[in-house]
């Protein structure tokens, strides 16, 4: 084998891998949508969208634009990330929740933003993902509960756990 049939046979199993990174992470992100969205259970069935995890976001499907790396193309084998858009008031306001995925080991590890990390076990079983929607609404909840106590004592005004609100207040079905 010349060096570059080795270069070229290297770089194939390097985008094969990252591949199955993106495949991995949209395919569990695309999982935590729904899954999340059924466990907070909203009356009208709309309060959790995939955004971009940075920029100006609108609560709405955002597809491909909703992950740090493009579907297609050469692809670095890095952590990924994305939002999840989660509707917190009748008014439809939205909340987003940047998370980034990666794997060490056998363990897929999801990191929320300036929060705290949740473990997977590799292979994901389908069963995997609904201990997490807990875990994720905690999060958005204390958000909330965290401010809602530093206002009763006069230390309030931050917003360092990772969230941004979406300006455009225009539902879509999710």
């Amino acid at each position: 084998m010349s060096r570059f049939e080795e270069l070229i046979a290297t770089v194939e199993t390097y985008e094969g891998l990252a591949a199955e990174n993106y495949n991995r992470i949209r395919s569990l992100a695309e999982e935590m949508r729904a899954g999340l969205c059924d466990y907070i259970g909203a009356p009208d069935g709309i309060c959790v969208h995939l955004v971009p995890p940075q920029g100006a976001f609108e609560p709405k499907a955002h597809g491909d634009q909703a992950f740090s790396l493009p579907p297609r193309g050469f692809r670095p084998l890095v952590p990924i990330a994305f939002g999840l858009a989660v509707r917190v008031s009748k008014q439809a306001d939205w909340m987003r929740v940047t998370m980034e995925c990666r794997k060490v080991g056998e363990i897929f590890i999801i990191q929320i933003e300036d929060g705290s990390e949740y473990e997977f076990r590799l292979p994901l079983k389908d069963k995997d993902p609904e201990p997490f929607y807990e875990h994720v609404y905690s999060h958005v909840l204390n958000w909330f509960a965290e401010n809602i106590e530093r206002y009763k004592v006069g230390d309030y005004g931050t917003r360092e756990i990772g969230f941004d609100f979406a300006d455009d207040i225009k539902a879509q079905p999710a």
